[in-house]
C-alpha cells in the first residue's frame, strides 16, 4: 500500500509549508545540485517545484533545462510535467544557454554621413542587417558595434543601433542611431511615413506604365517561408503595401526603374515588380534566376571577352533616404552612388539593348 502523503496542489501550499522559506543553492553548468523532495512538494510538477525552489531563475530556463535533460529525476530524464513523491531525487544543473551578446567585427563598412545621434551607412551587397536564422556572423550590426562608440539598444542586444534593415543582397543607404531617445524618434518617423525612401532597380520586361501606383495585400508564402506574396484585400496575415515606381530607362526586354515605397512590408517591392510581370533581375526567390551575364544580353559572338557576369544578386539599391534629424528637426536627405555591379549592367544594357530610334 502506498503510505506517501496525499498530493498537494501548488496553489493550496500555506506560507507557512511554502518551499520559497527554503534557502535554495547556487545552480551552476558544470556541478548539478542534488535535491530530495520533501513532504510538502509531494504531488508537484516537476517544472513548477524548480520555480518554487529557485525564483531567481527564470521558468524558460528550466524549460530548456528540461528539453536539454539537464534536469534528472532519480538518475533518468524527466518531464515537465512529472508529478513528484516524498524522498525523489532531483538533479538539476544550468543549461547551456546560447550566447545573446553580439561580438563586434572589424568588417569595412562605408559610413555616408555621422555625428552625435546617428550615422547613415551604404550597406554593401552580402551582408545581413542584423542577427537571425543562419546568419549570426558577417552582419551590419556587428560592424556598426565595432566602428561606434555607443549605439541604441533599443531593440536588444542583438540589434544594436538598427532602427530599420535591407534585404541581405540589397544595397544602399540604411541609418543607425546612437542612443536610445533618437532611435525612438526615427522609429516613429518610419512608422508615420515622415521617412522618404527611393530605390534603384532593374527588372525583365516592360513596365505598363511609365509612372504608376501598385497597391496590394501582401502576406508570407503558406509553403516557402523565406518568400512573401500577394493575397486579397483583407485576407488574415496580410498587410496592404503601396509602392509608385517611375520608368528611368527602358531597354529590349528591361526596365531601369526609380520605386517609391508608401509602405515598408517585408520584400514589398520585390514581390511588387514581380506582380506587374517584371521581376528585378537576378533575384533568387522571385525571378528564379541569381545572375545575369553578358551573355544573356547580347549574341556570342558580339562578346570578346566570354559570358563573363555582370550582377549575382538582385539589382535593387537603397538610392535615397530623406528623414528629420531626430535632434534638430532639421530635414535631411543622403544618397548612396549605385555600386558596380548595377553601373556595369545598365552599361551593357545600354550597349546590347538599347532600344531603336
Amino acid at each position: 500500500m502506498d503510505t506517501s502523503p496525499a498530493p498537494q496542489s501548488e496553489d493550496s501550499i500555506s506560507a507557512e509549508s511554502d518551499l520559497d522559506e527554503v534557502e535554495a543553492p547556487v545552480l551552476s553548468a558544470s556541478e548539478p545540485v542534488s535535491l530530495t523532495v520533501e513532504a510538502r512538494a509531494h504531488g508537484w510538477r516537476v517544472d513548477h517545484y524548480l520555480a518554487r525552489l529557485f525564483p531567481n531563475y527564470s521558468r524558460e530556463l528550466f524549460k530548456r533545462a528540461l528539453e536539454q535533460s539537464a534536469v534528472q529525476l532519480n538518475g533518468l530524464p524527466v518531464k515537465a510535467s512529472r508529478r513528484l513523491r516524498v524522498n525523489d531525487r532531483v538533479s538539476v544543473r544550468l543549461p547551456e544557454l546560447p550566447d545573446n551578446t553580439l561580438q563586434p567585427e572589424d568588417l569595412p563598412i562605408q559610413i555616408v554621413y555621422e555625428d552625435d545621434s546617428l550615422a547613415v551607412i551604404n550597406k554593401p551587397a552580402d551582408m545581413v542587417t542584423h542577427p537571425g536564422k543562419g546568419n549570426f556572423r558577417g552582419t551590419l550590426a556587428a560592424a556598426v558595434q565595432f566602428h561606434f562608440d555607443k549605439l541604441s539598444s533599443v531593440a536588444g542586444q542583438l540589434r544594436p543601433g538598427i532602427v530599420h534593415r535591407l534585404d541581405r543582397d540589397t544595397t544602399g543607404v540604411i541609418v543607425i542611431a546612437k542612443d536610445n531617445t533618437v532611435h525612438n524618434r526615427l522609429s516613429a518617423q518610419f512608422e508615420q511615413r515622415v521617412v522618404k525612401k527611393e530605390y534603384r532597380a532593374i527588372v525583365r520586361g516592360a513596365l505598363p506604365r511609365d509612372a504608376d501606383y501598385i497597391r496590394t495585400w501582401i502576406k508570407s508564402h503558406p509553403k516557402n517561408h523565406e518568400k512573401m506574396m500577394t493575397c486579397a484585400v483583407g485576407e488574415q496575415g496580410g498587410r496592404e503595401a503601396v509602392t509608385f515606381y517611375e520608368v528611368i530607362e527602358r531597354f529590349r526586354g528591361f526596365t531601369y526603374v526609380r520605386l517609391l515605397p508608401e509602405t515598408g512590408r517585408t520584400h514589398q517591392l520585390r514581390v511588387h515588380m514581380l506582380e506587374l510581370k517584371c521581376p528585378i533581375i537576378a533575384d533568387r526567390l522571385y525571378a528564379g534566376h541569381s545572375r545575369v551575364s553578358r551573355g544573356d544580353l547580347a549574341a556570342p559572338e558580339t562578346i570578346a571577352n566570354g559570358d563573363d557576369t555582370l550582377i549575382s544578386r538582385q539589382a535593387l539599391h537603397a538610392f535615397q533616404l530623406r528623414i528629420r534629424h531626430p535632434v534638430t528637426d532639421q530635414e535631411m536627405q543622403f544618397e548612396a552612388a549605385l555600386p558596380s555591379d548595377i553601373e556595369q549592367t545598365l552599361e551593357a544594357l545600354r550597349t546590347y539593348r538599347k532600344l531603336s530610334g
